[in-house]
């Protein structure tokens, strides 16, 4: 019975696996699966945990088993383990690598099965809630003293909370940015790029109607999980929530129609194309790289595109600083995505396990981590990189941002997010009004919380 109801739980998360690279983290556009290179002398290649137990030897050193999905730059995950045995020579940490698309169903047929391994595994931002609720992850409340937890930014911990406890300790993070194009803000007589929304809006259409440029602001606006995670910006910049305190919906409020209004008065006016509608990431990436766009919202990794001139044909002539928010608005609100580091409840090595989570996400794993070009999650270590003398334009933002969970703190969240990009597609492909939507929404968002966890 616990195998078969792994697998139900693989196939939810597989079918829930394309929302993971929905939200475009860099770990998932740069997923290879190899381990040829990235694992450290006591890494293993292998894709089946249960060949790789645990084991606390007779000589006193104890082997955990950490499940990890390749992080975009090689060598990362073998620097952390490094540094982490160097501090803790009794304990060894065994890698086991996943291809970010496949490591929620196999982590959920694992630990379904009551297997003990692996001990430690990245999970996706928005997995607390699902795992938490379905007893794949262990509550990390007890593990940690109640500091521990003030060394993340802000917004990042009440990510990984579900129903008062914390199931994942935020490892690294990945958020959205505005890149913008220098060339034309300068030929149109802009000084700075745009603070609010309605000014986005306004210096686009002056570029379009100088004919600059032949659209104004790119972004993801298809049917998928990147759309959610757009319309989370926008309602967040309006004050809005899509859950109350009581986990309920409540989108039926003025905020959600500021959000869904203004979203739709940017396809509406000509500064956003109609084939938003149909655009993910790549998509976006593309229009704005081939010089047809003067605003891009994307994650971090646009950077380096959009200034690649191997894959942009505007590199050199990008800027890039944090969304912009509605006037009368200080927050400046980008939706998080990235990982957590979760543990196994059936683990034997809590303890080990508590070290190693407690190293990599300290200020001394966090920069290992930055200088592999990785958003750290420990403010200490963002402070650091956003101040250093060569640090990159992304990393000199992190500190006037602010971190926008997902509604994701409740197991119905795969169902909850189909909901709202649903409907907010809708408004902008025209088939759909705004008020119409808002009700669809509220009732299919109750209906959909109320159907139980997975």
């Amino acid at each position: 019975m616990r195998l078969k109801r792994g697998v139900m739980l693989a196939t939810v998360f597989v079918m829930g696996s394309g929302l993971v690279a929905g939200c475009g983290t860099s770990n998932s556009n740069n997923s290879t699966g190899s381990t040829s290179n990235n694992a450290s002398a006591n890494s293993t290649s292998s894709n089946s945990p249960s060949s790789n137990s645990t084991a606390s030897s007779s000589s006193g050193t104890t082997t955990i088993t950490w499940e990890a999905g390749y992080i975009t730059h090689k060598g990362m995950r073998a620097a952390l383990i490094k540094a982490f045995e160097q501090q803790n020579p009794n304990i060894k940490v065994n890698l086991i690598n996943e291809p970010a698309n496949s490591t929620a169903a196999v982590i959920t047929t694992t630990i379904s099965s009551g297997s003990k391994t692996p001990d430690v595994y990245l999970g996706d931002v928005i997995w607390p809630a699902q795992f938490g609720h379905a007893g794949l992850a262990q509550p990390l409340n007890s593990m940690f003293s109640q500091s521990f937890w003030s060394r993340f930014a802000p917004g990042l911990v009440k990510g990984a909370t579900y129903q008062g406890k914390i199931y994942g300790a935020p490892f690294f993070v990945d958020t959205a940015f505005l890149y913008y194009r220098k060339d034309l803000l300068q030929k149109a007589g802009i000084s700075s790029p745009p603070t609010t929304w309605q000014q986005l809006q306004q210096d686009s259409q002056l570029m379009q109607k100088k004919g600059l440029v032949k659209y104004g602001f790119v972004w993801q606006g298809a049917p998928y999980e990147g759309l959610t995670c757009n319309f989370e910006e926008y309602l967040a910049d309006a004050g809005g929530n899509v859950l109350g305190s009581n986990g309920q919906p409540t989108v039926n409020t003025p905020q959600v129609k500021q959000a869904l209004t203004f979203m739709q008065s940017l396809v509406q006016s000509g500064v956003t194309p109609k084939s938003v509608t149909t655009d993910q990431e790549s998509q976006s990436m593309n229009v704005f790289a081939n010089g047809d766009a003067a605003f891009l919202r994307n994650w971090s990794y646009a950077w380096g595109v959009a200034n690649d001139p191997t894959q942009s044909k505007v590199a050199g002539k990008v800027g890039v600083t944090i969304l912009p928010a509605f006037p009368g608005q200080n927050q400046h609100y980008s939706t998080i995505g990235g990982w957590n580091m979760m543990v196994n409840p059936h683990s034997t090595h809590m303890n080990a396990d508590q070290k190693f989570i407690d190293f990599v996400t300290s200020q001394a794993g966090q920069d290992i981590i930055a200088s592999y070009g990785e958003i750290p999650t420990n403010s200490a270590a963002a402070t650091k990189a956003s101040q250093a003398t060569n640090a990159s334009p992304i990393f000199q933002l992190l500190t006037k941002l602010n971190y926008r969970s997902r509604p994701s703190q409740t197991p119905q969240y795969l169902a909850l997010s189909k909901v709202i990009y649903t409907n907010v597609n809708g408004v902008l492909a025209g088939n759909e009004s705004v008020s119409s939507a808002i009700s669809q929404m509220q009732s299919q968002l109750k209906s959909t919380i109320g159907g139980g966890g997975l």
